[in-house]
């Protein structure tokens, strides 16, 4: 097979995954007379292609993809410029399905599709190279947004050094639960004895006020027994806590920045239970979405919790410390459907009890529900694990 024709489809993985099976020296995509013109979608897939080491030249022939006839017709012509070919009907609208079938039924193209459910390549009409074939493609975290013709970049923890916090984060959740009523003003405390200048600068030891001020004027005392629970654990040191002052270390930058935000320590535990299944070919923590792939300061862009991908199948979690609202949800269904497309899984996880509303919008949405009594029987492994069918 030197050609391969493709139908081009909404669902980015549909574009791409018989080129990365079949690596053909040609790749002719069948696009409606919008995209065919489009010169992001061009610059889109030869990005993709080049990131995942493939050089084969891409042609866009545009055509009604609701007529049939004028399909059939295109197809006859590519045909006959591109005879060693094989058409991959995985995507297209289904009047370019049909006249796919037309033009088999008329020369006997080879012709194979892809099943989501059991992950193979099959043979339709001569193609004895597709029979039952497994894809064993694998992904990480940016290709499926470099796919659809997004970008990801650094969210607010740098990645290459989680490594070195991984025993921290179980006994930090642990202390979460533990204050979990109080964990705000415990938040709130580290923020406002620990503020950050106006050049962004900051110490790693502090010293503070035993009472600070609180929202709407409330006052919080020092949380003592949580920050003698944080020094046992070793996210602070040097601890010493007196009637009017306490001072205190951080152990380093991200253990602080840690400290001084709410939903930190569910992240990072997510985080930690998606590697510790070793299911994942790859994980990611608080991941930036920019949608039209430009990186500039007004793109569009969403933040991802945490992301991970097995094979082919990436799963979108969002983490939230209070309970599950539907402006979540439907911010994580948008995410998993553009980015992701029909292979794609989402899950929501909420240290707090999921609500019946919420589950019952969560399932509209096809969205998995972990929550707080997942997270106290130690049960998020094996939620994930079948939420991957492991």
């Amino acid at each position: 097979m030197e050609t391969l024709i493709e139908l081009y489809d909404e669902r980015p993985f549909e574009n791409v995954l018989g080129v990365e099976m079949f690596r053909p020296a040609r790749v002719v995509y069948i696009c409606p007379e919008t995209a065919a013109g489009d010169a992001l979608l061009h610059r889109t897939l030869h990005a993709y292609f080049t990131r995942r080491g493939l050089q084969a030249e891409l042609i866009f022939f545009k055509a009604n993809v609701y007529d049939t006839n004028a399909v059939l017709v295109l197809l006859r012509t590519i045909l006959a410029h591109y005879p060693d070919c094989a058409i991959d009907i995985t995507g297209g609208t289904d009047a370019v399905l049909f006249a796919a079938g037309l033009l088999c039924a008329e020369t006997g193209t080879p012709v194979f599709t892809y099943s989501r459910k059991r992950n193979c390549l099959y043979d339709i009409q001569n193609a004895p190279f597709a029979e039952a074939l497994p894809c064993d493609l694998r992904y990480r975290v940016e290709d499926f947004f470099v796919m659809a013709g997004g970008s990801v970049r650094e969210g607010r923890v740098d990645n290459a050094v989680l490594a070195r916090y991984l025993d921290d984060f179980d006994p930090f959740l642990q202390v979460y639960l533990q204050f979990q009523q109080s964990w705000t003003k415990i938040v709130t405390y580290f923020q406002r004895i620990s503020p950050t200048a106006p050049d962004g600068s900051w110490s790693p030891d502090v010293k503070g006020p035993y009472t600070v001020k609180g929202e709407r004027g409330s006052r919080i005392d020092a949380p003592e027994e949580a920050l003698r629970e944080l020094e046992r654990i070793g996210l602070i040191r040097d601890l010493h806590i007196a009637p009017e002052e306490v001072s205190l270390r951080f152990r380093d930058g991200q253990t602080r920045a840690w400290l001084r935000d709410v939903g930190s320590v569910l992240e990072t535990y997510v985080y930690k239970a998606c590697l510790d299944t070793g299911i994942f070919d790859d994980v990611r923590l608080s991941v930036i979405v920019d949608w039209e792939g430009e990186n500039k300061a007004d793109s569009v862009s969403n933040e991802l919790d945490v992301m991970c991908c097995r094979g082919v199948v990436p799963l979108f979690i969002s983490c939230k410390t209070c309970e599950i609202r539907t402006e979540a949800l439907n911010e994580l269904a948008v995410l998993r459907d553009r980015f992701g497309g029909q292979m794609a899984r989402a899950a929501i996880v909420t240290a707090e009890r999921a609500n019946v509303r919420a589950r019952s919008r969560a399932s509209e949405l096809n969205i998995h529900v972990i929550d707080l009594l997942d997270l106290e029987a130690d049960k998020l492994q094996a939620r994930l694990k079948r939420i991957m069918n492991v």
